[in-house]
């Protein structure tokens, strides 16, 4: 049975990829290493994360799916204990195919998968069955492990396995005679007998001190007839103090704690003896393993990753609602809408610095895209919060369609087909083209692939020419974009552009233009974002009065340094 905890059962599996730009301007890199330090699970975060769905039935489901997530922490906790008992069982399931032969170990091994399977099954279900869990995707999963409990007969299932492993868990060692050639080289060696306990140092001293008191140094004659087979525990071997055997890191003949049975070299050497002498046992497991030859854990295996997407991020939004700060389950709208509200909104990336011990007194502000105003041109200072803003906007728009809470009071959304950045670029992608060549290619690509249900974000885009260069360009992709019928933000200097809007509004489309600025109040940068013309000459005269650099100011300052000097 196929299951998924990101999608809907007979929905359409349909997604695109945010584009390399996309990906570094909405610092994917950044969540990813703050979601997880494990190599393993940054892989499957960083491909899902790189992903987008715009289908409102799968953003609804993953939305209610995540809920159930941070509800309940037990869930959490459970899930990944969950996570690392799969771990085990894929390893066991991965060494299962690479084997050839029903040897001793590989039927031991089928033994430990069904086993593990088994556990699984009952762990998520007893913990399901305990939460008030609401999701489709959650009680979807509860049914599906409730039936294969019932259905297979755990309980005696447990007990059979159980049973069997016990029997060849009764092989405690193994004695091995070595053949030697005249160099006195090992050239051979065979399994002399099993052993049904482990060898004990007592005993050995005791043989060895006994065999250097004999007058011979050689013990004569290796007759071992009748040795081959599985020989009762020896109570003289009562104490242990073998030391594991072990090689080389470079070598693959090491045994791993935990890796599955006979994943060695040596294990391999003995795997046909070893078979041949327990072959009432390894019968005794065949019969076993055909009994529930249909039991597979292939399903929860392949619910690793979504599971760990979840926890991760159920435990970082935990995390920003203990730092007081507002999040939401966003309210998904029609995509043909076109339209998205956020209240209170604020930059994720600061959210997590503030996580991680940063002092940041974060500012939260409202937008909202309609038929009124989808674009917006966005004017203020430098380091007024611009590109703080035009990212926040953007990782809310894809945390939503992630299924994820999102940082704000309130939201409600039309899901984006994708979204696409336009941010300035590293000077060493523009040697060929020049800036202003390589900006415009660029959005030019961008336009190829984006539909009226896109999102844009544009971040100083043409801020590298001649004011009146970059001007002629923007207006005209600002004009585009209105026909189109996009989404967009534009974070730029060129005030002009903002100054414009009867010029842009008049054009052919379906998007309106609006200017927003970022706020100074006396001199002071406030980070707050209003719908107001450019103040281009007033933010300037704000920031000259704070540090002092206007004419009056300047002029005082060295007429009282002149007057000083006279005296």
């Amino acid at each position: 049975m196929e299951f998924s905890l990101l999608y809907p059962q007979n929905v359409e599996y349909k997604v695109n990829k945010l584009t390399d730009e996309a990906i570094n301007d909405l610092s994917i890199d950044f969540l990813v290493d703050n979601l997880t330090d494990k190599s393993k699970e940054r892989g499957h975060i960083y491909s899902l994360l790189t992903k987008v769905t715009d289908n409102h039935e799968v953003i609804s489901y993953r939305r209610d799916v995540f809920e159930d997530f941070l509800r309940f922490p037990k869930l959490r906790e459970a899930m990944e204990e969950l996570v690392a008992r799969l771990a085990d069982l894929k390893d066991i399931v991965r060494f299962q195919k690479d084997q050839e032969g029903p040897s001793l170990w590989s039927l031991v091994n089928r033994l430990r998968e069904i086993d593990e399977y088994v556990s699984c099954i009952t762990m998520i279900k007893d913990t399901l069955e305990h939460l008030a869990i609401q999701s489709e995707g959650m009680l979807t999963l509860k049914k599906i492990v409730t039936d294969i409990y019932k259905e297979s007969g755990f309980p005696e299932l447990k007990a059979d396995i159980d049973q069997t492993l016990a029997k060849a868990r009764m092989l405690r060692s193994i004695t091995i005679g070595v053949n030697l050639d005249d160099m006195l080289r090992p050239k051979e060696f065979g399994v002399i007998s099993l052993n049904d306990s482990l060898f004990a140092e007592a005993g050995l001293m005791r043989r060895f001190m006994k065999f250097t008191q004999r007058e011979d140094d050689l013990h004569h004659g290796t007759n071992v007839t009748g040795m081959m087979k599985f020989h009762p525990a020896n109570p003289n071997n009562a104490s242990l103090k073998f030391v594991s055997y072990q090689k080389s890191a470079a070598s693959n003949d090491v045994y791993i704690e935990g890796t599955p049975t006979g994943m060695d070299e040596t294990s391999n050497a003995l795997a046909r003896p070893v078979t041949n002498i327990m072959k009432k046992t390894c019968d005794d497991i065949k019969s076993t393993i055909k009994r529930y030859v249909n039991i597979s854990g292939y399903m929860l295996i392949n619910l690793m990753p979504e599971i760990v997407f979840y926890v991760r991020w159920a435990e970082l939004i935990d995390k920003i609602i203990a730092k007081g700060m507002p999040v939401c389950k966003p309210e998904i709208l029609p995509p043909e809408d076109r339209k998205c509200s956020f209240k209170e909104i604020y930059n994720l990336k600061l959210a997590i610095n503030n996580i991680n011990g940063e002092n940041i007194n974060i500012i939260k502000n409202d937008i909202d895209f309609d038929d009124e105003r989808r674009i917006y041109i966005l004017t203020g200072p430098n380091r007024g919060g611009k590109t703080i803003f035009t990212q926040a906007v953007g990782l809310a728009m894809m945390m939503a369609q992630w299924g994820i809470y999102i940082p704000a009071a309130s939201g409600a959304l039309s899901p984006c087909d994708n979204m696409f950045t336009h941010f300035p670029a590293d000077e060493n992608d523009t040697v060929d083209l020049g800036r202003l060549g390589e900006e415009s290619k660029r959005l030019s690509e961008i336009f190829d692939v984006a539909t009226p249900h896109s999102f844009m974000l544009l971040n100083e885009s043409l801020a590298t020419t001649s004011v009146a260069e970059g001007l002629f360009i923007a207006k005209d992709v600002v004009k585009a974009m209105r026909y189109l019928g996009v989404r967009c933000i534009f974070n730029t200097h060129m005030h002009e552009l903002a100054r414009s809007l009867d010029e842009l509004n008049s054009c052919e489309g379906s998007s309106r233009v609006e200017s927003i600025i970022t706020g100074v109040q006396q001199g002071e940068r406030s980070f707050k974002v209003a719908i107001a013309p450019p103040q281009g000459v007033s933010y300037a005269r704000d920031i000259a009065q704070k540090y002092g650099v206007t004419f009056d100011i300047i002029k005082n300052h060295i007429d009282d340094r002149s007057d000083k000097n006279d005296k």
